[in-house]
């Protein structure tokens, strides 16, 4: 993609009109910065391009409101990328407090590398507002499409406000510091010598919060394995699982491994099985399993389908991190209140279920499975595993403590944001010993 301009910073903002537009036509963001943060070199540029898109999609309501009160005349059904810069620069100016000259510079002659040149003036000029009267406020709910908006409102009338608002935010850098090569304190330490803010949680005995910006390429032990990437939520998983040593392990829908990571940093000796139903994404475990000197065996298969892989040994423990509707981690993944459609619920709940029947029968009697989702949905969640208790005479749901959240039916909610942590879901079911 060519950008005739020699000036610093468009090309970042060209990238980001065209990945925020291809978001908006249905496009995965995960996978659009996928294929366009190769094409940066300097790692501060990838990181701003990072920040602009997750910015403008968490805040387009905002964003929307102020072009539809601003502009003379809506934009049109071709100016998707022109509409997409826009909604970058108000990013910039508003959330990510860059330096107005810069970036009304750069997103101003980003217009005419975008083929735009007699709509730069416009752009300018709307940008340029901005900067003199900000952005107009708006209910953090106007993001969420109506249907879903309902839901969340049925399901958590108190905490609906606060859900909506959270999700709104930036994420904060979880880490998990990887015990088998040194304590947190140890690494703790690490971050002080560099001067980096970070909070440790007494629940939570792997992992440091970083809620400053920070490539994490960049940060000491990343490449050795030392630390890996992982919410406080999902770090809960391992405590909730708690295998016993040497035992048979199923992690359902392993990709990209964090959880399976977790639980052999904690035991080299569990005989676990990575199962995920995309090759290309079993991949990435295996690379991020061998970046922390750690071995699971890894197998393509569909957790669904237990005839086509399943070899006749039960398992000890099974962890089904369930596909959802992702609900919980709007802040991580914004363009799901886009692509999201009220079918997909049930769809996907009809998914749930089958996994849940599908893999109780390969547990051993006495033996945990456990239950996750990212999503606050009662539909995926609380009423998931009512139903599935009501038609499985040998399940048995156990308690977990306060730590995993709000008690909702036999499992736990966290919801978005408490503790600094994503929306996540855990139950705890045992089978039951055979009379």
């Amino acid at each position: 993609m060519p950008v005739n301009s020699s000036q610093a910073g468009v090309a970042v903002r060209v990238f980001a009109a065209k990945a925020i537009d291809a978001v908006y036509r249905g496009r995965s963001l995960k996978a659009e910065l996928a294929a366009t943060l190769p094409k940066i070199h300097d790692v501060r540029d990838r990181a701003l391009l990072e920040a602009i898109c997750f910015t403008a999609l968490r805040q387009r309501a905002r964003y929307d409101a102020a072009l539809k009160s601003w502009l003379q005349k809506p934009l049109g059904a071709k100016d998707g990328e022109l509409h997409a810069l826009l909604l970058a620069g108000f990013a910039q100016l508003d959330e990510l407090q860059l330096p107005a000259h810069a970036a009304l510079s750069a997103t101003v002659e980003a217009a005419r590398a975008l083929g735009r040149p007699h709509q730069a003036g416009m752009v300018n000029a709307i940008l340029r507002r901005a900067q003199r009267e900000g952005l107009p406020p708006v209910d953090a709910s106007a993001t969420w499409p109506q249907w879903l908006k309902r839901k969340i409102e049925s399901d958590w009338p108190a905490f609906a406000g606060a859900i909506f608002a959270n999700s709104a935010q930036a994420a904060p850098l979880w880490l998990r510091v990887n015990r088998r090569k040194l304590s947190r304190d140890a690494y703790a330490e690490k971050l002080d010598e560099l001067g980096l803010s970070f909070t440790v949680d007494d629940e939570l005995p792997e992992a440091i919060r970083i809620d400053e910006p920070v490539a994490v390429n960049a940060l000491p032990g990343f490449a050795e394995g030392e630390i890996s990437v992982q919410d406080g939520s999902a770090q809960l998983v391992a405590d909730a699982v708690a295998p016993a040593a040497q035992s048979r392990v199923l992690d359902a829908c392993a990709a990209p491994g964090g959880k399976t990571m977790h639980l052999l940093e904690r035991d080299a000796s569990l005989r676990l099985l990575a199962l995920d139903v995309d090759a290309r994404r079993l991949q990435r475990v295996g690379e991020n399993l061998a970046r922390n000197g750690l071995h699971a065996e890894l197998r393509q298969a569909d957790a669904a389908d237990p005839a086509g892989w399943w070899n006749g040994e039960f398992f000890d423990s099974v962890l089904l991190d369930a596909p959802c509707s992702a609900t919980g981690i709007v802040r991580r993944q914004p363009d799901v209140l886009l692509h999201r459609r009220e079918a997909d619920i049930a769809a996907l709940t009809a998914l749930q279920a089958k996994l849940l029947d599908s893999l109780w029968k390969l547990l051993q009697p006495g033996g945990v499975l456990l239950y996750a989702t990212c999503s606050v949905l009662k539909d995926e969640n609380e009423r998931q595993i009512d139903a599935f208790l009501a038609r499985t005479p040998d399940a048995l749901a156990e308690p977990l403590d306060a730590r995993f959240g709000h008690a909702s039916g036999a499992g736990r909610q966290c919801l978005p944001g408490e503790g600094g942590r994503d929306g996540f879901f855990y139950a705890r079911l045992r089978k039951r010993l055979a009379k």
